[in-house]
């Protein structure tokens, strides 16, 4: 047994709470079923993808005395993509409601990823394995990847490694991509006369992966607060020692939701927000001016310091670098190849070459970048051939163009006061966090509901539990079809179906409260504190949900 934390032993314990409908088992469940589906968008290319499977209903559970059998069930589990805290209880609730409705009932975990099924490695488990895993962050458990389910060979070996463990339905546990494998994988079961159902849980830190019926994915709560926990650390420093600008660049590529919550849980100086930027077709430049105009406004007021929150993918979404980014990803599989460019001796030669070769429009943004960024543009590219925006230091870019820009104003006689300045990034810090008591029991409940799903014949749905921001009792357990969050859009050259990405919407609720406060916030130190992540103590500590949430749950009420 490994040696634990005196937190861990703690956690061990706890026991998630579940909705009233779910508590006493999968065996005393009726099933509610709604209208008929369909896709958000491009309905006729979706359905004619999903001939089977498509057009389901929503279905909700209610608690019923009369209890039905279950036959004995082998399930496979698939964690998918990149950790979120509270992973290792979707599994403990899938295990226990599987337990509950027939101890004879079997779980086994796929390895390392989808691929795991591919290659038929995998694991039973245990009691004892699962008791030693329950409320901890990770996906340490059985480990997790990104293999896509996609191709009919892949497909035919799933089913082999199915039909070996004698397996009748499998559980993949992911965010937007691989929920739309298993998708794919349902419907290609179907389609080949397999009774191998394949159910979705809503996993994602970057709260991109929601809708009316999924409010929120998990892992989102915890990563949230335990990034809260450390800029609100960074404030109480900057407001401290009174003389560094921090800049801090938070996780979420696609989508601002995790630097929106965080930053409204914090209150800091400046937040940039990459729908904002991209909707309003807002330049680096004026970025860069927005910022330096703040920065010079607290110096006036004897501030030298304040916090800057900066989504991960911000960079993508200025005009000028989305145009030079999209120029370098065709460009640089052209290089690969190119023996002057592999033969140059120094980056400067390589920039010269790149430079060279790019378009028009795009050569003097190039140029224009720090060399730190120029370098981290031309390197090693990710699977699909593109840019890893995450691995660019977009935070140090705005730190040196901010520097340049205060230059210029000091020059005009404007006062700037003295900058000094501090860059973060907070990623990994907040994806394997013990989960927060909400994650901890909204995951559970996702697992044990998974099974109920299952138990139900059902095949293609997402987990689905609704009504967060009451009290456990009153969660509503259900699920939803997958295709029903799908639209067409275009990866690598061609049309493909995928879950649409849940951007943040700048008419609702959640950035007014931003919009309204920006200006307050920017010159007035209104920082806020949240502090760790409390599991003990009264409910108004340790069982709210995010600012998000809470924000989107009124507006939902209010409109109902």
């Amino acid at each position: 047994m490994k040696e634990l934390s005196p937190l861990q032993i703690e956690r061990l314990k706890y026991q998630p709470k579940l909705p009233s409908s779910l508590r006493e088992g999968v065996n005393k469940l009726e099933l509610i079923k709604g209208e008929e589906t369909s896709s958000v968008r491009d309905q006729e290319q979706i359905k004619e993808l999903f001939k089977h499977t498509y057009g389901k209903p929503i279905v909700t559970f209610n608690h019923t005395d009369n209890e039905v059998p279950c036959e004995i069930r082998n399930v496979g589990v698939i964690l998918s993509g990149g950790q979120a805290p509270g992973g290792h209880n979707v599994i403990a609730g899938l295990y226990d409601a599987l337990k509950q409705a027939n101890p004879e009932n079997k779980l086994y975990g796929f390895l390392g990823g989808p691929s795991g099924i591919i290659d038929g490695k995998y694991i039973e488990f245990s009691s004892e394995l699962i008791d030693e895993y329950r409320n901890t962050g990770g996906f340490d458990i059985i480990g997790s990847g990104r293999t896509k389910l996609e191709t009919q060979e892949q497909f035919e070996k799933s089913l082999g490694t199915c039909k070996k463990l004698n397996i009748s339905a499998v559980v993949i546990i992911g965010g937007d991509d691989s929920n739309t494998n298993a998708a794919m994988l349902a419907e290609w079961f179907v389609q080949n006369n397999s009774k191998i159902q394949v159910i979705g849980c809503p996993k994602t830190i970057d709260g991109d992966l929601k809708n009316d019926q999924i409010e929120i994915s998990f892992g989102f709560d915890t990563a949230t607060k335990t990034y809260g926990e450390l800029i609100g650390n960074i404030q109480r420093d900057a407001n401290s020692a009174k003389k560094y600008w921090h800049f801090i660049k938070i996780m979420g590529r696609s989508a601002s939701h995790v630097a929106l919550e965080a930053a409204l849980q914090t209150q800091p100086n400046i937040t940039l927000i990459s729908e904002e930027v991209e909707e309003k077709k807002m330049s680096l430049d004026e970025i860069i001016s927005y910022m330096a105009d703040i920065i010079s406004a607290r110096a006036a007021k004897g501030k030298n310091f304040g916090i800057a929150v900066i989504p991960e993918g911000l960079i993508e979404f200025f005009p000028e670098m989305k145009s030079l980014i999209a120029n370098l990803n065709d460009l640089m599989g052209e290089l690969e190849h190119d023996p002057d460019y592999n033969n140059a001796t120094s980056t400067h030669e390589k920039f010269e070459i790149v430079a060279n070769r790019l378009k028009d429009e795009n050569v003097k943004v190039f140029e224009s970048l720090p060399a730190l960024i120029k370098a981290q543009l031309l390197m090693d590219r990710d699977p699909h051939g593109n840019v890893q925006v995450s691995r660019i230091e977009t935070e140090k870019l705005l730190i040196e163009m901010i520097k340049t820009k205060l230059k210029e104003m000091k020059s005009q006689g404007e006062y700037v006061g003295k900058f000094s300045e501090q860059a973060h990034f907070f990623g990994y810090e907040g994806r394997c966090a013990f989960p927060s008591n909400f994650d901890a029991d909204y995951c559970y409940s996702l697992g044990y509901n998974a099974f109920a799903l299952i138990n139900f014949g059902l095949t293609g749905y997402l987990s689905s539990i609704k009504n967060l921001t009451e009290s456990a009792d009153n969660w509503v357990a259900g699920g939803v079809p997958i295709t029903m969050m799908m639209n067409m859009e275009k990866r690598h050259g061609e049309f493909k179906p995928v879950i649409q990405k849940a951007l943040v919407k700048l008419d609702g609720s959640v950035f007014k409260k931003l919009e309204i406060n920006r200006e307050d916030w920017a010159l007035n130190d209104k920082y806020k504190f949240p502090g760790a992540i409390q599991y003990f103590g009264p409910s108004s500590v340790c069982d709210i949900t995010t600012v998000t949430l809470q924000l989107e749950s009124k507006v939902c009420c209010t409109s109902n």
